[in-house]
Order: C-alpha cells, then sequence, then structure tokens
C-alpha cells in the first residue's frame, strides 16, 4: 500500500515537472539559510499563485551550503544570514548580494528552565563551557547542556561572533536547523542553545534577555540588542537572473509576512552593518 501511494506521488510530482517544461516555466531553486527559509517558502507559493511561469524550490542545508552553490551556479539564489566576504573559500566576484530583511538571534533555553536573564560574561561562560550549572548563574541546580549548531550556520557565524565575542563553543550536540534546536531543546530540561527571532516564541522554548536588554525588534533597530544581522539572498551574476531579482523584490515588499514571521524590513532600521561589523545610522 505505501508502495502505491509512492509511486502515486511519484507520477504526480514527474507529470508537474514534465507540465512545468512543456509550459516554458523557469525553475528556481533557493537554498541556504533555515533562519531566512520560513520567509522563502512562503513568499514562494504567493509568488507562484501569480507568476505561472516560475517554480521556486526552496531548500535548507545553512548559509555556507547557499553561499556555496549560488556561487557554484547549482542554486539560482543562495540564502544567506553572513556576508559572503565572512565565509572562506567563497568568490564573492561571482555574485551579488540581496538585502531582504534584517533579523535578530536569541539564546533559547527550554521553557520550564526558571531563568530570563544573563550577563554577556555569563553567556560566554555557558557557551564555552566554563560554567556547567545553572546555579553558578542564578538558576536551578541543574546541569547544563549546550545544544549548538553545525559548521556553515550562519546562525552560528553571526552569533558567536556577536553573543560570544569570537569565543569557541564547547563540544556537544548540535543541529543543522532551527527547527531541530527547537524540538531538541524542548525535550532537553537544562538546554541552552540559539535561533534566530523567527524561532524564539516557538513551544517548549523561551528566549533569554542579555544584560538586562530583551531581544525584540525595536531593539535590534537601534542596535541596542547586538546579536543580529542581514538575511542575504544572492544571486549568480554569469546567470540570466531577472525571475529571480522579480522574486527577491517580491520577498523585499511582502513586509506583512516579513513582520509576521520574525524578520525586519529593511526600511524600519535605524543602523547599517558593514560586512566587518562596523555600524553606522542611517540617515
Amino acid at each position: 500500500m505505501k508502495k502505491k501511494i509512492f509511486m502515486a506521488i511519484l507520477a504526480a510530482s514527474s507529470m508537474t515537472l514534465l507540465a512545468a517544461c512543456s509550459t516554458g516555466a523557469k525553475q528556481v531553486t533557493a537554498g541556504g539559510s533555515t533562519a531566512l527559509q520560513p520567509l522563502v517558502e512562503r513568499s514562494s507559493l504567493d509568488y507562484m499563485k501569480v507568476h505561472s511561469n516560475s517554480i521556486i524550490t526552496v531548500q535548507g542545508g545553512g548559509s555556507g551550503v547557499g553561499l556555496a552553490q549560488v556561487a557554484a551556479g547549482s542554486f539560482q539564489i543562495g540564502n544567506s544570514d553572513i556576508f559572503a566576504e565572512e565565509k572562506s573559500g567563497i568568490d564573492v566576484k561571482k555574485i551579488t548580494d540581496h538585502k531582504v530583511a534584517a533579523i535578530g538571534f536569541a539564546p533559547i533555553v527550554n521553557s520550564k528552565l526558571d531563568i530570563k536573564n544573563l550577563s554577556k560574561q555569563q553567556l560566554v561562560d555557558v557557551f564555552t563551557g566554563k560554567v556547567k550549572n545553572w546555579k553558578e548563574v542564578g538558576g536551578p541546580d541543574l546541569a547544563i547542556t549546550v545544544i549548538g549548531r553545525t559548521a556553515g550556520s550562519g546562525t552560528r557565524v553571526n552569533f558567536d561572533k556577536y553573543a560570544l565575542n569570537g569565543a569557541t563553543e564547547v563540544n556537544g550536540p548540535s543541529q543543522d536547523a532551527s527547527g531541530s534546536v527547537v524540538q531538541l531543546l524542548s525535550q532537553t530540561p537544562g538546554a541552552i542553545s540559539y535561533v534566530s527571532f523567527s524561532y524564539k516564541a516557538k513551544p517548549g522554548v523561551k528566549a533569554l534577555s542579555v544584560d538586562g536588554v530583551a531581544p525584540s525588534d525595536a531593539n535590534v533597530q537601534t542596535n541596542k540588542w547586538k546579536i543580529w544581522s542581514y538575511e542575504h539572498m544572492y544571486t549568480n551574476k554569469k546567470q540570466d537572473n531577472k525571475i529571480e531579482e522579480n522574486f527577491i523584490d517580491y520577498v523585499k515588499a511582502d513586509t506583512a509576512s516579513l513582520k509576521k514571521l520574525g524578520y525586519i524590513p529593511m526600511a524600519e532600521m535605524k543602523v547599517d552593518r558593514s560586512a566587518d561589523g562596523k555600524i553606522s545610522r542611517i540617515k
């Protein structure tokens, strides 16, 4: 029975692809950042309802994958939480950056853990393994489990850079997707990790303040909350990017979805951050 269902799905998928080819529809793969994935997935469905000549396929894999694949020409759009300049091995001359939004990242803990705030130094000490029990930072007598992100994760690059001052995280369990982090953390008493704002209010987890500053959009906009980055959608300069750029413009203009899913429209940012981390006021 399962085999028949699988074959039916496979046949339907094949017919869809054949129909797309026969009508001349262009297939665009947008992959990479899992922090940006919810927005791109939602926007792609709405975009395809209006633009029947385009098929947008969305994948995860992490920012490193998105940057590498778009530079190689395998992805038409590479989604990333980091500037291409921050990732070694990426030829930035081959790709074009499109900033579509800003997003904050927050440390999260199991929702049952009785702790709401950490100082910046306590945060560093927890994630580097110097502090191993929550009672050392004002919490209950409970061992700390640090859940990290795999190499290539843009979320990890940004969190390590702006939350941990570049310190190296302690070795421990890691996940390659934000949704997997939330699921594991919600099932692990005493666990701590970090996710983009679009995942910080999921069931079973809660976000922590740092030095008394709450992880909010308003605080990101002024850089009061310093753990944030841009969401980038890169395109390959050698490809015909008309459909890709139309879709990217659509994503940027969909402010309702941006805000609903936890992203910050570019027009609402009051500061700008360069690839080397320098902050300047937007006039």
